[in-house]
């Protein structure tokens, strides 16, 4: 296998650790918990989630960007400043924590005195794809995989959710300590610096607006319900999503490396006939999982969740129209970076403020099921306007050939 595919086979099965992580992490909290329990243990993980999205968009995205021999720098001083940032916010959720009423404050607490370690070592991955050695991610992330699935098996059941985040949390420590090693011969004796991210104008900015708009406002809608509404309408929907975690496996990756490869196709329409195909094949993936999981017996599907099962296969159709709809979403979006990069920001601005609107409202009206319905239909919106814009984008003007090919001829 050469060098190039072998990063892009590590690069994926990266991705796929990192989701797996996140799925167990989800699905062991849920059979270790009471419904209420992990209710808790969902709020905090949608903050974490978030937090970890925008050191992402900030940082990582910024990273990945790097070229040239200065990465050594670029890597230290990116590792430097998520340290700093997330010791300045792990402090104000320490100190805010006690103020949330009930177990969550404690659980609020206890991400606060972890959120260093986490978002470091997550953050390393981004410095190894820069350095073009993505299987030294895997490396760390397949640590990070076993050891907190391991420290979480362990602990008894009823465990109360700050326990739970404070286990997951330091299980990290190991992948980060690993992760740092395999990183310290790419940045041996290059200075880092801060000052660049925060610096007006830093691109992180602007990828910070995107994630806002397409991801964190969603997942901050989610947790809004348990603050006007009942926290179980968090773990409910949490739980629900945690099943369809292995296809958030192929929109990332879709995401990652779809560009290259959809980039050959010859002209808009081999682009549009390529993204179409794998959108019609991924909502095929999407309606087919949900099916096998609603078919799911309530004795697996207790296992798998716990006391959480029963209000999430509740909104299996609901989450299963989402997911489906999200496949054809996905490819309209790579269509429109592919032909026309500019395009979504303002798709994802409209369309992911309409799904807040969508799922609080459907709350208010038919309770956590039409909060998940609205979540669907927001995604549907957002697929038709993406292929939409996409039917409306102008060929690309042909490139005029050089002048002395036309003197050739």
């Amino acid at each position: 296998m050469s060098r190039r595919g072998l990063a892009a086979v590590s690069s994926v099965l990266d991705q796929a650790a990192s989701s797996a992580t996140n799925i167990l992490v989800l699905v062991l909290a849920a059979r270790l918990s009471s419904a209420s329990g992990f209710a808790d243990f969902s709020m905090v993980y949608v903050a974490f989630s978030v937090l970890l999205g925008l050191n992402m968009a900030y940082v990582g995205q910024t990273v990945v960007l790097e070229k040239g021999p200065g990465l050594g720098a670029v890597c230290r001083s990116s590792v430097l400043f998520t340290a700093g940032a997330a010791a300045v916010a792990g402090l104000l959720l320490a100190a805010a924590g006690p103020l949330v009423p009930a177990d969550a404050g404690w659980a609020f607490a206890a991400l606060g005195l972890v959120l260093a370690p986490v978002l470091v070592q997550d953050g390393l991955r981004y410095c190894f794809s820069a350095l073009r050695v993505p299987e030294r991610a895997l490396a760390a992330d397949a640590l990070r995989l076993v050891c907190v699935v391991a420290a979480l098996a362990v602990q008894p059941q009823g465990a109360s959710a700050g326990r739970l985040v404070l286990v997951w949390g330091l299980s990290a420590l190991p992948a980060l300590g690993l992760g740092l090693w395999l990183l310290r011969p790419y940045v041996r004796g290059a200075r880092a610096d801060v000052r660049p991210y925060l610096r007006r104008g830093h691109l992180g900015q602007r990828f910070v607006v995107e994630f806002a708009v397409g991801n964190g406002s969603s997942q901050l809608a989610v947790l809004g319900l348990g603050a006007f509404a009942t926290p179980l309408a968090v773990g409910a929907l949490r739980g629900a999503t945690t099943l369809f975690g292995p296809l958030n496996v192929l929109f990332n990756s879709a995401n990652a490396f779809g560009p290259p490869i959809v980039g050959r196709a010859a002209g808009k329409r081999g682009v549009v006939r390529l993204t179409a195909l794998a959108g019609a094949a991924l909502a095929v993936v999407g309606a087919g999982w949900a099916a096998v999981l609603y078919a799911l017996p309530d004795r697996l599907g207790r296992q798998l969740l716990g006391d959480t099962w029963e209000a999430a296969s509740a909104l299996l159709p609901a989450t299963g129209a989402q997911y489906a709809v999200m496949g054809l979403g996905t490819c309209a979006l790579l269509t429109l970076r592919v032909l026309n990069p500019k395009a979504t920001l303002s798709l994802q601005v409209v369309f992911s403020l309409l799904s807040v609107a969508l799922l609080l409202g459907g709350y208010a009206a038919w309770g956590v099921a039409g909060a998940a319905w609205g979540l669907a239909l927001g995604s549907a919106a957002k697929a038709a306007a993406g292929w939409l814009r996409v039917a409306r984008l102008e060929p690309p003007a042909p490139v005029p050939a050089p002048a002395a090919a036309q003197d050739a001829a």
